[in-house]
């Protein structure tokens, strides 16, 4: 099966509270085991495609359950993981 990652951008709409959506997010990736790479403006996360994209659907449907949201995803198949195969300045 082929490897994937996701760049995720979440955001709940007309919610006092953005956090527990977010958060929720994050523990959602992380029980399905993927990598997570948190950062300012999004996340990115590298798994197995059919465990991404379960753990995405998953995420945008508590976050939806929760209120209007809007969930931003860049997916690629040629993006490695995060420090795995990093190249060396040339």
């Amino acid at each position: 099966m082929a490897e994937i990652s996701a760049q995720v951008s979440l955001y709940p709409l007309r919610q006092p509270d953005l956090g527990p959506a977010i958060r929720a997010a994050w523990r959602i990736f992380e029980e399905y085991g993927l990598e997570v790479e948190r950062g300012a403006m999004s996340t990115v996360v590298w798994g197995e495609e059919e465990t991404v994209m379960a753990a995405l659907r998953e995420a945008f449907n508590w976050a939806s359950a929760k209120g209007e949201v809007v969930m931003v995803i860049t997916l690629s198949n040629a993006c490695p993981r995060s420090g795995k195969y990093r190249r060396s300045p040339v």
